[in-house]
């Protein structure tokens, strides 16, 4: 995701919760087009200026509402591969731990409300484009292949958080309908043997 969260902060963390707190509420309530920066305000208890001020524009308001939702269902690090030895049954593992932060409830609704605005509001699918895994969940795949060497590892991390991160919405219907345990770990292993199946790119 990109940086507009950089731009500005509230002056405490408490008014900073209780903005996004509320912006989550009104963006699940009334669709990214129906909210307005004044409900927002009002229901966080802030001037409208305030939130201005701190986020930018109702986009940056928005991309700090679904960052922290991915924080909250990741608890607040990126997924990381706990290595056991066994590199397929560490990928697993991982694959199924970012599942269930990418189909966490809260994410999946605000991704679900995304793709319904994006004919009207197309600059909402850059908030997106890299949702399945964080550039640090990457990064931690990347260097656990590296350190395994496996060919063209930066490739191949993003590639499977990509492929484990589209599979698990087609799979859950966008987070609509909650998968088993089993069937996490079933597009995991389907992932992951695709993954270390894969050639190294001529």
């Amino acid at each position: 995701m990109t940086s507009s969260l950089t731009r500005g902060r509230p002056r405490s963390s408490a008014k900073r919760t209780a903005i996004i707190d509320a912006a989550t509420d009104v963006f699940l309530r009334e669709g990214y087009a129906r909210a307005s920066v004044d409900a927002i305000a009002a229901a966080a208890g802030v001037s409208k200026q305030t939130v201005y001020t701190n986020f930018g524009n109702k986009e940056g308001l928005f991309l700090a509402v679904a960052e922290n939702a991915r924080t909250a269902a990741d608890g607040s690090h990126p997924v990381t591969v706990q290595d056991t030895g066994n590199l397929r049954t560490d990928l697993i593992d991982f694959g199924v731990r970012l599942l269930q932060t990418v189909l966490a409830p809260q994410v999946s609704a605000l991704h679900r409300m995304t793709i319904a605005e994006l004919v009207h509001h197309p600059e909402l699918l850059e908030l997106w484009r890299d949702n399945e895994g964080s550039a640090a969940t990457q990064q931690a795949l990347a260097d656990y292949l590296a350190e395994n060497e496996l060919p063209s590892a930066a490739l191949r991390a993003r590639q499977f958080v990509m492929l484990l991160g589209v599979e698990g919405r087609v799979q859950s219907a966008y987070g609509s309908q909650p998968l088993e345990r089993k069937q996490l770990r079933q597009i995991a292993a389907d992932t992951t043997d695709l993954i270390l199946g894969a050639p190294r790119p001529s």
